[in-house]
């Protein structure tokens, strides 16, 4: 199997399970993995098609401009490359972009304070998650500066009023880092309607954190759950392999 046809596989798995978790908002979000051996080319949902729906052939090979390289009978949703195009122009190292419209996301990007360390799985997020103010819907290519900026070297990214962004090295470490700051999201949300007073995690512990992932994961990152996560697509549903 060639590199790109890998690629489409794990980009297409990643799709699936954003709809197997209820992460997807209809066909209005994305996620982009850049193709291997070409710097500006990438792959991206066809726009109008559920998550539920695409397979590795499906997805649209675009440039950097959201401009299709490769004939379909789909079209880009532009205002999803904008977002997708500037990070992966400033980001070398990032493989795949994930964005998302959830209840529990936008919720807690609505709340001034953000994502509480208030959760074992809250504190892996909290060291590497930086914030973006709304500016309306991502059409502007001026934004891109400074939403790059706020991102910075982190691999996820609240969007204020908006919703939640992670980005990784391959599609796996994306779709970890989304299922961590997802249900981050989550467990403040049911914390905070208990109305019970909230304890916060010591920023001594929250130091240490980076270095405990490496050796929970033995070293492997999302590789040591991504092949688990592929088996359990293939007894559910194998078509994203089409």
């Amino acid at each position: 199997m060639s590199t790109e046809a890998q690629l489409r596989l794990d980009l297409a798995a990643c799709y699936r399970l954003v709809a197997h978790h209820g992460w997807d908002d209809l066909v209005f979000t994305h996620i982009s993995a850049r193709v291997p051996g070409d710097a500006h080319h990438f792959l991206i949902n066809p726009y109008g098609t559920t998550f539920d729906e695409i397979t590795a052939s499906s997805l649209i090979k675009v440039d950097e401009h959201g401009e299709k390289v490769e004939p379909s009978d789909y079209p880009v949703n532009p205002a999803g490359f904008v977002i997708h195009s500037a990070i992966h122009a400033a980001r070398p190292d990032v493989g795949c972009v994930l964005h998302t419209h959830t209840t529990a996301g936008i919720a807690v990007s609505a709340q001034q304070a953000g994502l509480l360390p208030i959760s074992q799985i809250a504190s892996v997020i909290v060291a590497t998650l930086g914030y973006h103010a709304y500016e309306g819907i991502a059409l502007r290519d001026d934004e891109k500066p400074r939403l790059v900026a706020d991102l910075g070297a982190n691999s996820a990214m609240i969007l204020r009023n908006h919703g939640l962004l992670t980005v990784g090295a391959t599609v796996a470490d994306a779709f970890l880092t989304m299922y961590a700051l997802q249900s981050a999201c989550e467990i403040q949300l049911a914390a905070q309607a208990s109305g019970a007073e909230l304890t916060t995690i010591d920023p001594r512990i929250l130091a240490g954190v980076k270095a405990n992932i490496s050796l929970v994961t033995r070293g492997m990152g999302a590789g040591l759950l991504w092949p688990a996560m592929l088996r359990k697509l293939d007894r559910k549903d194998p078509s994203y392999r089409a």
